[in-house]
């Protein structure tokens, strides 16, 4: 009885989080509608700020890891394949690999290791502080200064990193190719167009959207339930980091589900 007591509560305490968490998004959604013209070059700075330190400040992390990863899994293929006379099937192992899962899985990772567990604990200070508090009483919308730029933000930054990581991880996996086994660049290209479909790069550019919008969601969500103490800080920015991945490999395994078995 114990153990179905404490099921039910995880069950129950979920579904609370998850209403909150909607309720949080339609607010933000509502506070659209009431943005002022003279506000938004104040809210185009903090969304350009945010672009900024999630996007362009990620870049270097992200060059690196995609260059490797990239190394490693030709390195993998190009050392199995052409056993079994199965060179031309390189390009498909990046696609099926990098672009369809790894690329937007490990820029996610990279995103919710700085910018999510950032957001998390930059609200918590500010509503310790009563920052949040202060700016209502300025008359100055949490939701359109805060909230909502975040979310933009780190959406569009996960998306363009996705794009960038897939391209660099192509441009190590075609190097170590053509070391390896001196593929030309053309076979490279025509078995990487072989194998990459539209719904391809439609999903990895969904799923850069999807993943950006639920980190950055996430992150102010556990920076704004907070009391009031400074402990609570370091809890919300872990919360953040697993809730972010557990609900992000639920996103992916349904995203697979939809575009390649239904």
């Amino acid at each position: 009885m114990n153990l179905i007591i404490q099921i039910g509560n995880k069950i129950l305490e979920s579904l609370k989080n998850i209403n909150q968490i909607i309720q949080l998004l339609v607010d933000a959604v509502i506070s659209l509608f009431y943005l002022q013209k003279s506000s938004l070059r104040a809210n185009m700075n903090v969304l350009f700020s945010q672009i900024r330190f999630t996007g362009i400040n990620a870049l270097p992390l992200v060059n690196k890891l995609a260059l490797l990863l990239g190394i490693v899994v030709i390195i993998q293929a190009a050392t199995y394949l052409p056993k079994i006379g199965a060179s031309d099937y390189i390009g498909s192992i990046i696609t099926l690999v990098i672009i369809r899962e790894l690329g937007p899985l490990m820029v996610a990772f990279i995103v919710i290791g700085r910018s999510g567990t950032a957001i998390a604990t930059e609200l918590c200070s500010m509503k310790i502080n009563h920052e949040i508090n202060a700016l209502e009483v300025m008359g100055i919308n949490p939701y359109q200064f805060i909230i909502i730029p975040r979310l933009l933000g780190v959406a569009i930054s996960v998306f363009c990193l996705v794009v960038y990581f897939d391209v660099i991880a192509l441009g190590g996996g075609y190097l170590v190719s053509y070391l390896k086994i001196k593929l030309p660049l053309i076979a490279f290209m025509s078995g990487l167009k072989q194998s990459l479909a539209l719904k391809d790069l439609i999903l990895s550019g969904v799923k850069g959207l999807l993943f950006g919008f639920t980190i950055a969601t996430i992150g102010c969500y556990q920076g704004l339930i907070i009391k009031g103490s400074l402990t609570e800080i370091p809890q919300a920015a872990t919360k953040t980091v697993v809730r972010s991945i557990s609900t992000i490999f639920f996103f992916n395994s349904l995203l697979a589900f939809i575009f390649y078995y239904s």
